[in-house]
This record gives structure tokens, C-alpha cells and sequence, in this order.
């Protein structure tokens, strides 16, 4: 049986992580200071003998007793509204939070693997992004401190890499939906669900015609699954290459709750970009990995997890 050390394990995608690891045999230690995971998102793993869950802050430094064989590093805010929210927590996990996660796993002799984004892309000049373009971002703009973190992060990545000969892995995450977002996450998803089931305005930002291409969470983790036991070691797109308006998205979401809510423009946010689709070769090729569930499928699910809740 392995161990693997997830950070940011109470989390939308950490969580769906620690599922996955638990299902495959492994004995999971989720580290988690719960400023944007909760508890109640791994709760039922905490009956499982071979799930930790350890409440830390992996900006400041940490041990974990016994042997390590993977770590996951996934603590961060994530949205918009958390990293404006939090931004100085944002730059300390995805700097000194790194820097600790990949000293564990230099002292363990662990594989490595970190969680980009597409936000590395920035607003791109390049349509669909592949992982060869170096994106076009605003370094001190408001989104920055999500941006340079995780573009710190790689290169830190890296740089251990090269320095070590860790066994690092990269995955840039595209746009990811699913059961355990939060309600008041502040990403398209959530919002538009939340407004719709409750009838509110749904408010778009911007004209409505910037585009995002939406993967379903089981087949995210899935993907990040195969990347963990892969020899790779270059940035790895992982996302849904179908691409969509926001106007395109809210119309399955008003349909599928049977929503009367009506349309709402505000202003388009400083930086947000205006279209947003991976180039998934490298996947397909590499981990013989593509998403299986479309958006039609994905929704209900999403939403059915939604009401519950509302």
C-alpha cells in the first residue's frame, strides 16, 4: 500500500482526489487549514482506516512521519472570488506552500505532482492553448496572484528537477465542474446553478460571448490519476476541448432547472479572459486519456447536488 500526501485534500478537486487514491488501494494524508476545503467534503473518508486528515497550512513549514510515495499539491484558492478574497494567503501557499510540498517530497524521494491552471495562458493570443505557448498575462493586474503563483510554482517545479532529479509532474486544469463546489465559489458554474434554482438574475460579466470549455470532475482526477504514473515530467493540459459561450452554458442551465430567471449584463472583470480552450494532444497521446461526460451529462448531476443544498 502507498501513501500519498494530497495538500488542499478538502477541496472541490482534492477532495475527488482522496475518493480516487482511497478507491485505488492507497493510503491517503490530506493536509487542509479549511480557508477554502471543508471538513464535510471528506467526511466520509474519515471512516476509513487508511485516510489522515491533518488540518495545516502548508505555507509554513511541516513534517509527515513514514514513508511518502506521492504528493499531490493542491492548496490554493482557486476562484476569483477567494484569491481577490485572500490574496496574500493565495501567494504564500503557491510559493512557500510549494517550496514545502516539494522539500517533502525531496526528503521522502517522492513523486511530485502540482496543480496549474490555465490561467497560465493568461488572455490568450493563441487558440486552443497548447502547452508549448507561454501566455499573455498581466503580472501585477488583480487575477496576478493567482496567475504568477502557480507560473512561480512551475518553475519552482522545475527548477527541483533540475537541481534534484525529482520526479516532478505538472497538470494545467482547465475549467472543472462538479458535485463539492461551493455555492458561493463565484465561477460561472456555481453561479449561474445557484441564481437559476433560485430564480435570481443571472448575471453575466462581459457581452456573454467569451468562451470556456468545462470538464466533469470524475474525468479530471482520472486524468491527473494517469499523469501521477506517467514518466513525464513537461506541463500537461488536462480539460474538456469543447468549447462554449457563457450565453451557450446558461441556456442548458435555465433549461435544465426550469428557471425563469432573466439575463443581467455587468462589466467584464479587469483581466478576465475572453476565450478559454485546451489542445489536449499531449494527453491523448501521452495517457491515453480524453473526458467521457459531456456538459448535457455533467449538468444534471451538478445541479441535482446543487438543490440539495439550496
Amino acid at each position: 500500500m502507498k501513501t500519498v500526501v494530497i495538500t488542499g485534500g478538502a477541496g472541490f478537486l482534492g477532495s475527488h482526489l482522496c475518493d480516487l487514491f482511497i478507491k485505488k488501494g492507497h493510503r491517503v494524508i490530506c493536509l487542509d487549514n479549511f480557508l477554502t476545503g471543508k471538513k464535510s467534503n471528506v467526511a466520509a473518508l474519515e471512516r476509513d482506516r487508511h485516510f489522515v486528515l491533518v488540518e495545516q497550512d502548508v505555507s509554513r513549514p511541516f513534517r509527515v512521519a513514514g514513508s511518502v510515495h506521492l504528493i499531490l499539491h493542491f492548496a490554493s484558492p482557486a476562484s476569483p472570488v477567494d484569491y481577490y478574497r485572500y490574496p496574500l494567503e493565495t501567494m504564500r501557499v503557491g510559493s512557500m506552500g510549494t517550496h514545502h510540498a516539494l522539500e517533502l517530497a525531496r526528503a521522502k524521494k517522492a513523486v511530485f505532482l502540482m496543480a496549474s491552471t490555465s490561467e497560465i495562458y493568461g488572455d490568450p493570443l493563441v487558440h486552443p492553448q497548447t502547452e508549448e505557448y507561454w501566455g499573455n498575462v498581466n503580472p501585477i493586474g488583480p487575477r496576478s496572484v493567482y496567475d504568477e503563483t502557480k507560473r512561480f510554482s512551475e518553475a519552482l517545479t522545475m527548477a527541483y528537477r533540475r537541481a534534484y532529479l525529482l520526479d516532478t509532474k505538472i497538470v494545467r486544469i482547465f475549467n472543472t465542474y462538479g458535485p463539492r463546489m461551493r455555492i458561493d465559489d463565484g465561477r460561472a458554474i456555481p453561479n449561474f446553478i445557484a441564481q437559476a434554482l433560485k430564480n435570481k438574475p443571472l448575471t453575466i460579466y462581459g457581452n456573454g460571448m467569451q468562451t470556456r470549455s468545462f470538464c466533469y470532475v470524475s474525468d479530471l482526477v482520472e486524468g491527473i490519476y494517469r499523469l501521477s504514473r506517467s514518466r513525464y515530467h513537461d506541463p500537461v493540459n488536462l480539460g474538456n476541448p469543447r468549447e462554449m459561450t457563457l450565453k451557450e452554458l446558461i441556456v442548458f442551465i435555465r433549461t435544465m432547472t426550469n428557471s425563469k430567471s432573466k439575463i443581467v449584463y455587468k462589466p467584464l472583470p479587469k483581466d478576465d479572459p475572453k476565450q478559454r480552450q485546451p489542445d489536449i494532444s499531449r494527453a491523448r497521446v501521452l495517457l491515453k486519456w480524453q473526458p467521457r461526460v459531456a456538459v448535457e451529462e455533467g449538468l444534471p448531476t451538478t445541479i441535482a447536488w446543487f438543490r440539495d443544498r439550496i
